[in-house]
């Protein structure tokens, strides 16, 4: 990326069954390096230094301490390690290359992907086309291949028909296709096949030139309003994700948001700019990872699981799931591609809605004042409770248009969201949005109504969404649909004679 770097802090907290447990920005907090030396890190999870890339399966070993692990080995009475059949410091220091490492070279183990990433990553980071290129349909669920096809006809057309991605896209993209489907339906990614190598590499070079420039002086010269506020949210962002919890993800969100809040001065960073990076973030990083299986035989399945879980508490279990993924198992190279294009299509997103965050955000003060008239006319009975109990909409709407109701869906029904609302064009994250967030109240209207005000405040900051599969995601965006469809272009509706 740039001369910005990142040393390693207490590698343990890379487990993601680990809590969060680091001091309040401003305390004092004694640090482990990698080396094994101890400083002091003022009001940080981590320091800024020289990016150290994790480019060997060394780092994962050292980053993991286990009490247990002795008492394992001594139950056993073996160490494992010392077995002659098993070379495990080869495998311990071996560099990620695309060699296999001794150990998984034998005939008992086999590999299919290295620590979980594509073997045609090089590929993949130098045009996204290769992606759709190289894609095999799936043979468990053969329903989806019809539409994986058509999606593929699109989009490995010279010019892409955006009109009819759209089409597609309203009801949902194809997990492998949805990165370069978003590139496209941002503006991000050129639709012709021709420019979009150029693009990119100017694209992602000059957010690298932003970075550079802004960190030149290190933290110190950054404007600390801005860094300081940043640097509190962003380990508060999806907490309950192991991909949100790693480091490596940390420092990225970071530069993502301290560059685009430099760079629009109209606005700043506000609260809640934070959630909006993170379904780019995941979904760009779902293009590069893959699979590690393992087959073992007899002979060496229960010496390998033992060590691995002793020696490197499960770190070593790869998936293709990217919000349990280490992103600093990635080579540097892709992980910086990852920030640059999750950068450029947040500030394409913001763009269209970049007065929800300006002063007095009146974006969002609009979008409640359409919220409450739409309920007024969609569902007259709760409009009237909610006014005798003395609720106003801006006390839960507020947060629903800020964070765009990520704070109340999951983060992978989120990106299901996300997929309509970029087919419905610019004003998806605007003024569809706003018919969303109708139907989601009507949603839990006969509820709300046989509460008090305590009653309604409590149960609409934890609504009961944690089970919503994708089908309760897309009845909701149809519900939103035929609202759009009856108010929007006829505001006259909204208003009684």
């Amino acid at each position: 990326m740039a001369d910005v770097n990142f040393a390693l802090t207490d590698p343990s907290k890379k487990g993601f069954w680990r809590r969060h447990t680091s001091t309040l920005p401003g305390g004092v907090k004694p640090v482990e390096s990698k080396t094994g030396a101890t400083r002091l890190v003022i009001g940080a999870q981590y320091s800024y230094g020289e990016m150290s890339a994790a480019n060997t399966v060394e780092v994962i070993g050292n980053a993991q301490t286990h009490s247990s692990n002795q008492a394992t080995r001594d139950s056993l009475n073996k160490d494992p390690s010392s077995d002659p059949s098993v070379n495990f410091s080869s495998f311990i220091s071996q560099p990620k290359k695309e060699k296999v490492p001794e150990l998984f070279s034998t005939q008992s183990i086999s590999v299919e992907k290295n620590v979980g990433i594509k073997a045609e990553i090089a590929g993949l980071v130098q045009d996204p086309m290769n992606s759709i290129n190289s894609l095999k349909l799936p043979v468990t669920n053969t329903n989806q291949n019809p539409r994986i096809n058509k999606f593929k006809d699109v989009l490995q057309s010279p010019n892409v028909d955006l009109t009819v991605l759209r089409q597609l896209s309203w009801k949902g993209i194809p997990d492998e296709l949805r990165p370069m489907a978003w590139q496209l339906l941002l503006g991000y990614l050129p639709c012709n096949s021709d420019r979009r190598v150029a693009t990119l590499a100017r694209k992602r070079k000059e957010y690298e030139d932003s970075v550079s420039q802004a960190y030149a002086r290190g933290v110190a010269g950054l404007d600390q309003t801005i860094w300081h506020q940043i640097h509190i949210d962003v380990p508060r962002t999806n907490p309950g994700i192991a991909l949100y919890q790693y480091e490596t993800t940390q420092q990225s969100l970071e530069r993502i948001l301290y560059v685009w809040a430099i760079r629009h001065p109209a606005s700043g960073y506000v609260q809640g700019i934070n959630d909006l990076v993170t379904p780019f973030f995941q979904v760009f990083l779902s293009a590069y990872i893959g699979c590690v299986r393992f087959s073992f035989c007899e002979e060496t399945c229960f010496l390998v699981l033992v060590y691995c879980l002793t020696e490197f508490g499960g770190a070593l279990i790869i998936d293709n799931d990217p919000e349990i993924y280490d992103p600093s198992l990635l080579p540097k190279e892709v992980l910086n591609v990852i920030e640059a294009d999750s950068f450029w299509c947040l500030s394409k997103l913001l763009d269209g809605i970049q007065d929800n965050y300006t002063f007095a955000q009146p974006g969002i003060q609009r979008q409640i004042s359409t919220l409450k008239d739409l309920i007024n006319r969609i569902d007259e009975p709760l409009a009237t409770h909610l006014r005798e109990e003395g609720l106003e909409f801006i006390q839960f709407a507020f947060r629903w248009m800020n964070c765009l109701l990520m704070r109340e869906m999951s983060l992978k029904n989120t990106i299901r969201m996300w997929d309509t609302y970029l087919a419905e064009d610019s004003d998806g994250f605007s003024e569809f949005h706003l018919y969303v967030c109708a139907a989601f109240l009507v949603k839990w209207s006969d509820k709300i109504r046989s509460m008090d005000f305590q009653g309604i405040m409590m149960f609409l900051q934890s609504l009961p969404t944690s089970n919503w599969n994708y089908e309760d995601i897309e009845l909701l965006l149809s519900e939103a649909y035929m609202w759009k469809s009856l108010f929007h272009n006829a505001p006259n509706h909204l208003s009684r004679a």
